[in-house]
């Protein structure tokens, strides 16, 4: 039986004892992200128990280990208990790569792609990210947290209790600044946590489209220096890609970003290869898309800290027919991790769920794998793995429950929602 190092059980609210469980997946394992064959090794056990207080873990084990703790021998009385049978309980997924604050879908670009035009003609229309602009920079801060908390609440529906969110579709000094007040405001109404990530290098907005050179030297000369005095963020992203930013004006941003001890991210590979050995050297926590990777990429990945993030609900939604290729990833030792996307152009899902099944139908990757990029490995993404995604004695106690026998049903049964109850910091969360 895992336990917290202490004796002592920190008595904020009543302990709870989770009992019974038919299958916990802990992914208890090493520190770090996980790699290669460690991928697989999720750590299932049938008839488990977690105890919990504080809002942390305090020990996990089988139902009869946990019941021999010796604190929970003196204290049972003031244990509420919960049996957890027909139940299958996981970390809570970390979804670290969303982009919740826009107005309304992209309905037009939608009938477009059905009717056959691709991603780069859809924006040369005046649609893609372009197209949320005028939305976002009218709209007030309180119905851009609106429209972000309504998204986190509906991810939380799905098992998600950990996201990462981006602005990006505002593009000039007070509507960047907007979303992050809106993603801060959101954050602070909801259970769950939140990593924000200025994007406001989504792409050239339209007053700097013939001149994007002189929209980077405002990003890192005024825009981004106020999002580090007010602390708007933790990350600063990056669209290195064609019709976004080149490698040459991404590095100057990551630069920029670095100057103000700000962490950083970037799209890339998504649309076209660029070459990652430069983007690494800025030690980026994650790489996200990476559709297009040549072996030297997969090299630098394998031998560096950070993790490569995966879309898989773009490449379904845009029907690219090509998939980032986990499999060479996940074999040639890359953290891999997993995350919906969420945006209105081309990833309209918020589903955790949907997203491990397009990884193992579409990618190849194992049940374990889809599992450990969702929930450990998107929690390193986001610096946060040693608090989230796995269930472990000291660690928060963020939890999904789900109606189902095996963990293998969650990426089987795609398009279906079997999440039953999400406890986050020792707290059960209201679902839709």
């Amino acid at each position: 039986m895992a336990r917290a190092k202490s004796a002592e059980v920190v008595r904020q609210e009543p302990a709870v004892l989770l009992r019974r469980i038919s299958q916990l997946v802990t992914m208890a394992g090493e520190a770090g992200p996980r790699r290669g064959r460690a991928m697989r090794e999720i750590g299932v056990m049938e008839d488990a128990a977690v105890l919990i207080a504080g809002g942390q873990i305090v020990a996990v084990g089988t139902t009869r280990e946990v019941l021999r703790d010796g604190w929970l021998k003196e204290h049972r009385s003031e244990v509420v208990e919960l049996d957890c049978r027909g139940k299958v309980v996981l970390p809570g997924f970390v979804d670290s790569h969303t982009h919740p604050v826009f107005v309304r879908p992209r309905l037009i670009d939608f009938e477009k792609r059905v009717a056959g035009a691709g991603y780069e003609e859809i924006a040369a229309a005046g649609g893609g990210i372009r197209a949320s602009i005028d939305g976002v920079r009218a709209a007030s801060e309180q119905t851009l947290a609106d429209h972000v908390y309504l998204a986190l609440r509906q991810a939380q529906s799905q098992g998600t209790t950990t996201l990462e969110a981006k602005s990006g579709y505002g593009l000039d000094a007070a509507s960047e600044l907007k979303s992050l007040r809106a993603i801060r405001r959101a954050a602070g109404e909801w259970q769950g946590t939140v990593v924000a990530t200025f994007l406001g290098a989504h792409v050239p907005p339209p007053e700097f489209k013939d001149n994007p050179d002189e929209y980077v030297e405002l990003l890192c000369a005024e825009i981004l220096p106020k999002v580090a005095r007010q602390k708007l963020a933790r990350y600063v992203d990056v669209f290195c890609e064609r019709g976004a930013f080149t490698l040459a004006q991404t590095e100057k941003i990551l630069q920029a970003a670095t100057r103000h001890g700000l962490g950083t991210r970037v799209h890339v590979g998504q649309l076209t290869n660029t070459p990652l050995a430069a983007v690494m050297a800025y030690h980026p926590a994650s790489v996200d898309h990476l559709d297009f990777l040549e072996k030297a990429d997969i090299a630098a990945l394998a031998a560096g800290e950070t993790v490569a993030t995966l879309l898989p609900g773009a490449n379904y939604f845009l029907a690219t027919r090509k998939y980032p290729p986990a499999r060479k990833l996940i074999d040639a030792g890359v953290a891999v991790a997993l995350a919906t996307d969420y945006n209105p152009g081309t990833s309209p899902t918020i589903s955790m769920p949907m997203v491990l099944s397009l990884g193992c139908t579409q990618m190849r990757m194992t049940v374990e794998e889809a599992l450990t990029a969702a929930t450990m490995n998107g929690a390193h993404a986001l610096g946060l793995g040693a608090r989230k995604g796995s269930v472990e004695a000291g660690k928060d106690a963020d939890l999904a429950f789900f109606e189902l026998e095996d963990y293998r049903e969650l990426p089987y049964w795609f398009g279906a929602n079997h999440c039953v109850a999400v406890m986050i910091a020792g707290r059960f969360a209201e679902l839709f």
